[in-house]
């Protein structure tokens, strides 16, 4: 695909965006789980995006996310306080929040 044929493919979807701006905001969520057998579903991620932000339709509009939720789901009976103990240790020890709370170096490159 060209950059004609991709503009071409484009524009509908910002003259949507720029008509009707609240049609660009959409809520991408994710889950995870770990192995077999493991009866918490450890990581579910959902985060908001304006996608005029992410097309170049409003430059006000951020790129990227506006806002990360993360919910964990716990399928016990144990006491509130072994309940929140455990919380205090997935957040510590989630791969996903850490990351989003301790952005790591990132590097962009043009490959030879």
């Amino acid at each position: 695909m060209n950059a004609d044929q991709l503009k071409a493919l484009q524009a509908p979807i910002k003259d949507s965006f720029k008509k009707n701006p609240s049609s660009a905001l959409i809520t991408l969520k994710a889950e995870g789980r770990i192995g077999e057998g493991i009866a918490c579903r450890v990581v579910r991620a959902e985060g908001d995006l304006d996608f005029r932000g992410t097309l170049g339709v409003a430059k006000d509009a951020p790129v990227g996310f506006r806002e990360i939720r993360l919910q964990f789901d716990l399928d016990t009976d144990a006491p509130a306080e072994q309940q929140k103990k455990l919380i205090e240790l997935t957040e510590r020890y989630c791969v996903v929040l850490q990351t989003l709370r301790n952005s790591p170096p990132t590097k962009v490159a043009i490959g030879s």
